[in-house]
């Protein structure tokens, strides 16, 4: 399935993108940092146009769950934060989510 590479591409890139924003706002870092940060959210734009759903909306709502899960990859590997049991509980969930999204039957919807 080429679904899950692309998401976890797509996370990766946004992450890293908004973290260059918070590093040059949050932790004094140079403007230059914004260079890299842009480019990597123009990919985050990009890589998810490439993932097989048909809709937008649904594409998103999925990426959501896959989102929330890396993002706490991240505060583990780059930020050297532990996630909490809450952290992992509540991504959890979120992945949860996701999967019935993706593997859901689509039956005709609610009116």
């Amino acid at each position: 399935m080429q679904t899950l590479p692309l998401y976890l591409a797509a996370a990766l890139a946004e992450i890293s993108g908004c973290f260059a924003f918070w590093a040059w706002l949050r932790l004094d870092r140079s403007i230059l940092w914004l260079v890299p940060g842009l480019a990597a959210l123009a990919a985050f734009a990009w890589i998810l146009t490439l993932t097989p759903l048909d809709h937008a909306g649904r594409a998103y709502a999925l990426y959501g769950g896959i989102y929330i899960a890396t993002s706490l990859l991240w505060l583990r590997l780059v930020e050297g934060q532990m996630p909490d049991r809450w952290d992992l509980l509540g991504a959890g969930l979120c992945l949860l989510g996701a999967m019935i999204i993706l593997f859901g039957p689509r039956d005709a919807p609610l009116s």
